[in-house]
């Protein structure tokens, strides 16, 4: 049976009608192996929390839940997600350029209420999160999105000052480093870090002088430099991670790292099963949520984790396909915002299985799509809609038919 998704996209609820060449085309109507892609890795990432959770009932911290409690809420993520995107995908991309500016203004504002005493939720020492009674929300995944949105729509917007500092790139830098003071202030470096690639990227494919580029890049790893030796948790956490086989270091700041390598040493080429996985049994931290690659890489090998790899691989690659197709018939908007939601996925996947796997320092960072947590599914898939809706329009245009 072939696969359907819950809305036609042609017919009388197409947005304008084709002519007679495009309607006998043999062009997808849209990206039916991106659907598949995304939905297995969803499915694929909801079995491995559910094995990674499985057990934490029997610690004192989770002793109220039951065994089956965190892929019963993911199960339900997934769900809205799903059908969240559905509606998204309904959504015209100019439409998106249109309320750019104010959905960033709107994430500034949410970002802003996480500070702020009893409003925002504090969950390991982190201030990130608003409580929306049902779940958690963290603002700082949708700034993610937006942030895609809005540099797209400046690079656009300014396209014939990008060579120019004053009123091309620094306007763009300086709302980037407010995002950052302000996620810095969670603290959550992490999510700074991705927002930052993600900004850099979109102004570097927008056509920004390239000297400026190399200059305000280099000023920004200094930043990030400094931002680590001001901090004595963070400094200690780096030069833990330079040698996290010290024995004081494992047991402490490197203590998810070592954990992590020993998992994945565990699994070896083909793993020890689905379920099998000990580390998840206490001893490693945020097996579910942070430190899910360790799992798959422990229960299903280095087959696993290159399979994960792979599909990720594939979803980025599409990505910037997309975008160059939608540059290609002159929709710069759509093209962009296509290649920052690839450099987004592309990026957290990549900080994500780094840190899994002792490549980067430790840092929280879920890894898309799979990992447990209501906000981050969330707007992962609405991110991916608005991915499929540029490919769409593409494939309308490219028929010969109107948005």
């Amino acid at each position: 049976m072939a696969f359907q998704l819950p809305f036609r996209f042609s017919g009388s609820e197409a947005p304008a009608p084709l002519d007679s060449r495009a309607r006998h085309s043999k062009m997808m109507e849209y990206d039916q192996p991106l659907v598949w892609c995304v939905a297995l890795l969803m499915l694929f990432g909801m079995v491995m929390v559910y094995s990674a959770s499985i057990s934490l009932p029997d610690s004192p911290k989770f002793a109220a839940y039951k065994n089956h409690y965190f892929l019963q809420r993911q199960a339900i993520f997934i769900a809205i997600s799903m059908a969240a995107a559905a509606v998204v995908f309904r959504v015209r991309i100019q439409d998106w350029q249109k309320a750019a500016p104010y959905l960033f203004i709107g994430t500034l504002v949410l970002l802003t209420l996480v500070l702020i005493p009893h409003v925002g939720v504090v969950v390991n020492g982190g201030r990130r999160w608003l409580s929306l009674k049902i779940f958690n929300f963290q603002p700082s995944e949708l700034m993610k999105l937006f942030i895609v949105l809005y540099a797209a729509d400046y690079t656009v917007r300014k396209q014939e000052y990008m060579h120019r500092l004053s009123k091309g790139f620094a306007p763009m830098a300086l709302a980037v480093a407010f995002v950052g003071l302000l996620l810095l202030l969670e603290p959550d470096l992490g999510a700074f870090g991705v927002i930052v690639c993600i900004a850099m990227g979109i102004l570097f494919l927008g056509g920004v002088n390239a000297v400026w580029f190399g200059g305000i890049a280099g000023m920004l790893v200094t930043i990030f430099v400094a931002i680590i030796a001001l901090s004595k948790f963070r400094r200690d956490r780096f030069f833990a991670y330079l040698n996290p086989w010290e024995e004081e270091n494992a047991l402490n700041k490197a203590y998810q790292l070592t954990h992590s390598l020993i998992a994945f040493g565990r699994g070896e080429i083909t793993g020890v099963g689905l379920g099998g996985s000990l580390e998840k049994l206490h001893y490693l931290p945020e097996a579910h949520t942070d430190f899910l690659l360790a799992v798959i890489g422990e229960e299903l090998g280095l087959v696993g984790v290159v399979v994960t790899i792979g599909m990720f691989y594939w979803i980025v690659k599409r990505a910037f396909e997309i975008g160059r197709q939608a540059i290609a018939i002159d929709q710069t908007f759509a093209g962009l915002t296509a290649k920052g939601i690839g450099i987004w996925i592309g990026v957290q996947t990549f900080i994500n299985m780094g840190v899994n796997l002792g490549l980067l320092p430790t840092k929280g960072l879920t890894l898309p799509l799979m990992s447990y947590g209501g906000s981050g599914v969330l707007i992962n898939c609405v991110g991916l809609a608005i991915l499929l809706r540029i490919d769409y329009e593409n494939r309308v245009l490219m028929r010969g038919g109107r948005i």
